[in-house]
């Protein structure tokens, strides 16, 4: 996909899932976000989620994971300047099953650099309940297939 496939109103629900594991959560935590919720299950279960929670951070990573390998293109993809908008909606628990669906809310042409664009996406993901998340609106830089004419 180039920058000229990002239509404004597309929306997709992608087809992979990511299934969260209790060690992958234990041992994102235990390096990035050692709150107790997030490393110790015996203790999580006697705290204020009632149980282990993912990392906000390890779900955020989640996404991009699924965001990478289902929407952001392969071939024109530059980075990109920021998120906005960046919600945790509901814990993310061992076991939950997530999957990905986008927005396309913007794409504009960049005036100074005409071989790429800027595309806004609202990006989501939801639970095995389909019950939301985690949402934020991502910006990306992609490459044009063709010059402006």
């Amino acid at each position: 996909m180039y920058f000229e496939d990002y239509v404004v109103g597309t929306r997709t629900e992608h087809p992979g899932r990511v299934v969260v594991g209790q060690g992958e959560i234990v041992e994102f935590a235990r390096r990035f976000d050692p709150q107790f919720f997030h490393v110790d299950p015996a203790a999580a279960s006697e705290g204020p989620y009632h149980g282990l929670i993912a990392s906000g951070w390890h779900t955020a990573g989640l996404m991009m994971r699924l965001y990478a390998d289902q929407y952001l293109s392969k071939v024109a993809s530059l980075g990109g300047p920021g998120v906005d908008e960046l919600r945790w909606h509901l814990p993310v628990r061992p076991g939950d099953i997530l999957r990905l669906t986008t927005e396309i809310l913007e794409a504009n042409r960049s005036r100074s650099k005409p071989d790429r664009g800027l595309v806004r996406t609202r990006t989501e993901l939801y639970n095995q309940d389909n019950t939301l998340v985690f949402s934020c609106i991502i910006l990306n830089l992609i490459g044009a297939r063709a010059p402006v004419s």
